[in-house]
């Protein structure tokens, strides 16, 4: 359904999936959607396939967009209350999903009320931008290898500790795969069974761990089957034995071409943060008269550097991380900088693929 209306505020509305078996009998996983452009069907039709093959009802708020906070808090808690007496809802099962702006939302409700099971972030992470080490909810992220909150996506998943998961896709700034909203599905399902908020189920489990298997083994980089092997081993220790996964993620990690290659991307994050932080810093000096000219050169420079990258006709490493720098940096400029002429300096190197989301926006 397209547009439910919330009984309390007509003026409140959400799209809405409800499982082919739902019945009042018994209590129902429940995941509310956010979207940065207040499009609920989009957000619902994502996770639709997977909400019937696990039983999740889900709706997408219609209100909620990229703007005032109070919009969607509002949007928040009129869903909630309608949701929840219109519906069977396991308090135990309550989850969050945003893109983008819809993404920062999410996981400001799930910060502000301790009461969410889990978040799947699309695109962008906390409300700050601050990375966390722990945080009283599971974090699925996912993020476009050409995603302008790539990098940020990257740093959340660096820093937690608890139980969390990023999955990174080909694309940009945009929900995920099917077929990885369905792994995010799953994932939650697992950790639902391993914090005891659902019973085992030994048949899904063996499934899903199946499933993980067959992806690590299909891949060919050794460093990402370290990864892969890695993540398993979190995401099934306790549910099932994974003591062989353990040894020959432990095996390859010693090999020296596995360990410079994740050197490697490790030194790649930290570069392109400092490459952020660098053009940031170079735009706030854009308000002191005596470096506005400097700093102009130098941003100038630096555009037509990462243009030059970003416009190579072979995909790599580098052409991905300028193409992402660009768009981060094009994509909040508005909000961050008063100067006209780094402005329209900035038109120039806008890449196709941008939006909001940006450093300094929700």
């Amino acid at each position: 359904m397209d547009d439910v209306k919330c009984a309390s505020d007509a003026s409140q509305s959400y799209a809405l999936y409800l499982p082919s078996m739902y019945s009042r009998d018994r209590p129902w996983s429940l995941l509310i959607a956010f979207h940065p452009a207040a499009r609920g069907r989009a957000m619902v039709e994502k996770y639709r396939a997977a909400a019937e093959q696990y039983g999740y009802i889900v709706a997408g708020s219609n209100n909620s967009r990229n703007g005032s906070w109070q919009v969607s808090m509002a949007s928040v808690q009129a869903m909630v209350a309608d949701l929840g007496a219109r519906f069977s809802i396991d308090p135990d099962r309550f989850y969050l999903t945003g893109m983008s702006g819809g993404a920062r939302v999410a996981m400001q409700v799930a910060l502000a009320t301790g009461k969410i099971a889990g978040v799947i972030a699309s695109s962008a992470g906390y409300p700050d931008s601050q990375p966390r080490k722990t945080v009283p909810f599971a974090v699925f992220g996912t993020a476009g290898t050409e995603d302008f909150n790539y990098i940020e996506m990257r740093q959340l998943d660096r820093a937690l500790t608890s139980p969390h998961r990023l999955v990174v896709f080909e694309g940009g700034h945009t929900l995920p795969p099917d077929a990885v909203a369905l792994e995010a599905i799953e994932w939650l399902e697992l950790q639902a069974m391993k914090s005891g908020r659902t019973k085992k189920d030994a048949a899904v489990i063996d499934r899903l761990f199946a499933k993980r298997e067959a992806t690590v083994a299909a891949g060919a980089d050794p460093a990402a089957a370290v990864q892969g092997l890695t993540a398993l081993v979190d995401d099934f220790d306790g549910l099932r034995d994974v003591a062989t996964a353990r040894a020959r993620a432990t095996e390859l990690s010693k090999q020296k071409d596995v360990r410079n290659a994740l050197s490697r991307e490790r030194a790649g994050d930290d570069a392109e943060v400092r490459l952020l932080d660098d053009i940031l810093r170079l735009e706030r000096d854009l308000r002191d008269d005596a470096k506005r000219m400097d700093s102009l050169a130098e941003l100038r420079h630096e555009l037509a550097r990462l243009s030059e990258r970003a416009n190579r006709t072979a995909d790599s490493p580098e052409r991905r991380q300028a193409r992402r720098v660009l768009r981060s940096i094009v994509a909040g400029a508005g909000e961050r900088v008063q100067d006209g002429d780094y402005l329209r300096i900035l038109q120039q190197y806008r890449l196709p693929g941008g939006g909001r989301g940006g450093p300094g926006e929700r």
